[in-house]
C-alpha cells in the first residue's frame, strides 16, 4: 500500500506543474490584453481607422454608436492635423463604397483633409466607384470637387491620365459636367484629343449652350489639335472654371500652417482662418511659387526627363524632346531653366495652362480676398509679384492673365499697396486697340493720378514711359522683319495694322500729355514731376528716327513752357535736347516726303507747333526777346507791369534765366573779382560773351549747347541776334 501511495504521489506532481503552466499562460494573455487595451486608449485614432477599414456593406448605420464614435475621432484628427496617405485611401474607399451609408459618405468627404500628399491610386479607385453608379449625384459632385481641390497634392498623375476616357464619359451628366471639364482641362495632353471627343463636346455645347467650361476645354483641345476643332472663340476667353473648393480650403490652409508649410499647394487653396467670418480679407501665408514636380511616376514606362533634374542649359538642349511639363504649371515661374524650356518650345498648351493657373491665383488672392496691410502679407505678395515680373522680363512679354488681372485690379487699387510691383506689371501690358485703352487703362489711372501725391504721379509717368518704349521696341522689331501687321503677342494670333498701332501710341502720348500738364499745374511745376515728364518726351521725340514709326507728336503747352521757364538747369538742358531731336526727326521726315512717295504724311500742324515752340525758345533764351508766338497763349502786359520787374523781356535769356543765373554770377566773379557791384550786362560785351558761352557749355549742358548751335548758327565770332531757322511746312514752297 505504501508503494502505491508513493506511486500516487509521483503521479500527482506532473499534474501540478501543468496547472502552474496553464495559470502562467493565462496571466500572460491577460497582460497582453491589458497592454493592447492601454495601447488602444493611448491611440484611439489608430483603432478608429482600423474599425472604419473593416466596415462592410450592409452594416447598420442608424443608431450605431460605435460607428459614430469612431467617425468623430477621425474627423477631429483630420481637421486639426490632417490625414496621412494611407488613411486617405481607407476613408475614401469607405465613403464612396457607401458601406457607412449615404449621409456618412458626404460627411467623410468633407473632412478628408490631407496632411502631406494624396495617393493617385486612391483617386483611381474613387473613379471606379463613380463608374459603379451607386452614389447619389450630390456625392459624385462632392467627390470631383474634392479631387479638384487636392489636385496639386496628388503624388503623381500618370495612372490618372490613363483612365482619361472613363473620366470623360461623365461629361454627359449635366450636374457633373462643369467639374469634369475642369478636371479634364488639368489632365489633358495631346494624345487625349480625338475626333469623337471633340464631337461629343460640340454636341453637349449645342444642347447646353456656349458654356464657359465647355469653351475653355475646347480651346485647349484646339491648341493641341487645331485640325480637329474648327470652332472660333473670342480672343479674350474669360475664366471658364469657378472656384468650388470653399468646402475644404480653410481647413486645408489651417492644417498646412500647423505643419509649417511642409507641402506647398496651389495659392488658390491657401486661405487663413478668419477671426471674423464676415470679413473677406485674409493673410497670404502660402502665397508662393510651387516647387517643380513631375506629372509622372518614377516607375512609369513613359520616357521622360524631369524638369527638376535639370542642372544646366546643356542638359536642357540634350533632353529637350523628352522633357515633360510639370504637374503644376506655376512652378515654371520659379526656375530659369524651366523658363528657358518654355521659351524654346513655344508650346501653346503650356502658355494656356500657365495663364489659367496664374489668372486663377491672382484673382483668388488679390481680387476676391484682398491683401491686408500687415508687413508679412505684403512681403509675401511682393515676392510673388516680383517672380512674375522676372518671368515676364525673361520671356520679354507679359502674360495675358496678368493683363486681365491688372484691368480688374486697377478699379479697386488704392495706389499705395504694392505700388512698385503693380506699376512694373502695368508697364508690361502689351499693345491694345485704342478703343479699349480709355475704359480699361486711362480712366482708373486718371482717378488715382489726380488724387495722389506727386511721387505717385512721377511713378505713373515713369510706368507709361516704360510701356511706350516696349511698344515702340516691339514695333521696330516687327518693322525690321518686314511685317505689315504687328502681332500683339507671340502666343496670340491677334494682329494690328500700322495705322491701328499709330492710333494706340497717339492716344497714349496724348493721355500722358494731359496727365503731365494738369499734374504740373497742381503740383506747382514740381521738379521731379517735370523731369519724369521730360524723360517721357525724350522717348516721344525720337519715335521716327529711333523706332521707325512715322509719327511725330509735340508736347503740349502745359509741358513745354514749364520746362522752358524752369528753375533747375537740368530741365532746361533736357528741353534743349528734346527740341534738337524733334528737329532731326522732322527734317528727315520732310526729306523723305520730298524724295519719294511715302505711305505716311506728317501733319502741317505738327510743323507749325514745332516752329512756334522753336521761335519762343530762341527768342527768350538767345535774343532776349520775350514773346510767345501763336494765338493759343497770351501774356497780360498789365499783369506783368504789376510785378515791377525791370526789362522783363530779357529775364529768360542765357544770363538772367532762373536756371542759369547762378552760373552767370559765378562767371562774373571770376572775370571781375574786384568788383563789388554785379553788372551782368557786361558779360555780353566783346570777348566775354564767347567766354561765357564756353564756360556755360563746359558745365555739361550738351542738350542746350546743341540746341543753340543748331538753331542760331552760333560761332566763335557770332553774337548778333538771329532768327531761328524754321522747318518748312508740308506744301510750303
Amino acid at each position: 500500500m505504501a508503494d502505491l501511495s508513493n506511486l500516487t504521489g509521483l503521479v500527482s506532481e506532473p499534474s501540478g506543474e501543468i496547472d502552474s503552466f496553464a495559470s502562467s499562460a493565462s496571466n500572460r494573455s491577460l497582460r497582453l490584453a491589458e497592454k493592447e487595451k492601454r495601447k488602444g486608449e493611448a491611440d484611439p485614432f489608430g483603432l478608429a481607422v482600423k474599425y472604419l477599414s473593416q466596415v462592410e456593406a450592409g452594416t447598420v448605420v442608424r443608431g450605431n454608436d460605435e460607428l459614430e464614435r469612431n467617425i468623430v475621432v477621425v474627423e477631429t484628427v483630420a481637421v486639426s492635423k490632417g490625414l496621412s496617405p494611407e488613411v486617405i485611401t481607407v476613408l475614401l474607399d469607405l465613403a464612396l463604397s457607401l458601406n457607412a451609408g449615404t449621409a456618412n459618405c458626404t460627411r467623410v468627404l468633407k473632412f478628408l483633409i490631407p496632411a502631406t500628399v494624396v495617393p493617385q491610386e486612391a483617386i483611381v479607385k474613387g473613379v471606379s466607384w463613380l463608374c459603379v453608379g451607386k452614389m447619389p449625384i450630390n456625392a459624385q459632385v462632392l467627390f470631383v470637387r474634392w479631387v479638384l481641390t487636392v489636385f496639386d497634392l496628388i503624388d503623381c498623375k500618370d495612372n490618372l491620365r490613363s483612365i482619361y476616357g472613363f473620366i470623360f464619359s461623365f461629361v454627359t451628366e449635366e450636374n457633373l459636367c462643369p467639374f469634369i471639364c475642369h478636371l479634364l482641362y488639368l489632365l489633358t495632353m495631346r494624345e487625349h484629343v480625338h475626333p469623337y471627343r471633340v464631337r461629343k463636346l460640340l454636341d453637349i455645347q449645342a444642347k447646353m449652350g456656349r458654356q464657359p467650361f465647355l469653351t475653355q476645354l475646347l480651346v485647349l483641345y484646339k491648341v493641341f489639335r487645331p485640325d480637329l476643332v474648327m470652332l472660333s472663340h473670342p480672343a479674350r476667353v474669360r475664366t471658364g472654371f469657378k472656384n468650388h473648393n470653399s468646402t475644404w480650403k480653410v481647413a486645408l490652409s489651417a492644417v498646412q500652417r500647423k505643419n509649417k508649410g511642409a507641402v506647398l499647394v496651389d495659392q488658390s487653396l491657401s486661405l487663413d482662418v478668419k477671426e471674423k467670418p464676415s470679413s473677406r480679407k485674409r493673410k497670404l501665408h502660402h502665397l508662393a511659387i510651387p516647387p517643380l514636380s513631375s506629372a509622372f511616376d518614377s516607375n512609369s514606362s513613359k520616357k521622360v526627363f524631369r524638369l527638376q533634374e535639370l542642372r544646366s542649359f546643356k542638359e536642357l538642349l540634350e533632353n529637350i524632346h523628352n522633357i515633360e511639363l510639370p504637374a503644376q504649371m506655376g512652378s515654371l515661374l520659379g526656375s530659369a531653366l524651366a523658363l528657358h524650356y518654355l521659351d524654346c518650345v513655344q508650346d501653346e498648351s503650356a502658355f494656356l495652362r500657365l495663364n489659367f493657373w496664374l489668372g486663377h491665383s491672382l484673382q483668388e488672392e488679390f481680387l476676391l480676398c484682398p491683401v491686408d496691410g500687415s508687413s508679412d502679407n505684403t512681403s509675401e505678395a511682393c515676392r510673388f509679384l516680383s517672380t512674375i515680373l522676372f518671368s515676364q522680363q525673361f520671356l520679354q512679354e507679359g502674360f495675358s492673365s496678368t493683363e486681365s488681372f491688372l484691368y480688374k485690379f486697377l478699379s479697386v487699387w488704392d495706389g499705395s499697396l504694392l505700388r512698385p510691383q503693380i506699376l512694373d506689371l502695368l508697364s508690361d501690358i502689351p499693345l491694345m486697340p485704342s478703343f479699349y485703352m480709355h475704359k480699361l487703362l486711362f480712366e482708373p489711372l486718371k482717378q488715382l493720378y489726380f488724387t495722389s501725391t506727386v511721387f505717385f504721379k512721377c511713378s505713373v509717368i515713369e510706368c507709361l514711359n516704360s510701356m511706350l518704349v516696349k511698344w515702340l521696341t516691339w514695333h521696330s522689331v516687327s518693322a525690321s522683319e518686314g511685317g505689315l501687321d504687328i502681332s500683339l503677342n507671340s502666343n496670340s494670333t491677334v494682329t494690328m495694322t500700322l495705322s491701328g498701332f499709330m492710333d494706340s501710341v497717339m492716344e497714349l502720348v496724348r493721355f500722358v500729355g494731359l496727365l503731365a500738364s494738369e499734374g504740373l499745374r497742381l503740383e506747382n511745376c514740381h521738379i521731379l514731376l517735370l523731369n519724369q515728364t521730360l524723360a517721357f518726351y525724350e522717348t516721344v521725340c525720337d519715335m521716327f528716327l529711333k523706332y521707325s514709326l512715322p509719327l511725330v507728336i509735340m508736347p503740349p503747352a502745359g509741358v513745354f513752357y514749364p520746362a522752358l521757364f524752369a528753375t533747375d538747369s537740368v530741365s532746361v538742358d533736357r528741353l534743349g535736347y528734346i527740341m534738337c531731336r524733334y528737329r532731326k526727326n522732322l527734317t528727315l521726315a520732310k526729306k523723305q516726303e520730298q524724295q519719294r512717295e511715302q505711305t505716311f504724311h506728317i501733319s502741317r500742324n505738327t510743323y507749325k507747333e514745332f516752329n512756334r515752340n522753336l521761335q519762343a525758345m530762341v527768342n527768350s533764351m538767345w535774343n532776349s526777346w520775350w514773346d510767345i508766338p501763336g494765338p493759343d497763349l497770351e501774356m497780360d502786359k498789365d499783369l506783368i507791369a504789376l510785378s515791377k520787374v525791370a526789362e522783363p523781356w530779357c529775364r529768360f535769356d542765357l544770363i538772367h534765366h532762373p536756371a542759369l543765373f547762378s552760373y552767370a554770377i559765378e562767371f562774373h566773379q571770376r572775370c571781375w573779382p574786384e568788383r563789388k557791384d554785379v553788372d551782368l550786362g557786361s558779360i555780353k560785351t566783346g570777348k566775354y560773351w564767347n567766354w561765357y558761352m564756353e564756360f556755360l557749355f563746359n558745365q555739361g549742358f550738351d542738350g542746350l549747347n546743341n540746341f543753340i548751335q543748331t538753331n542760331t548758327g552760333y560761332g566763335s565770332s557770332c553774337q548778333d541776334d538771329r532768327q531761328p531757322s524754321k522747318i518748312q511746312e508740308s506744301g510750303d514752297s
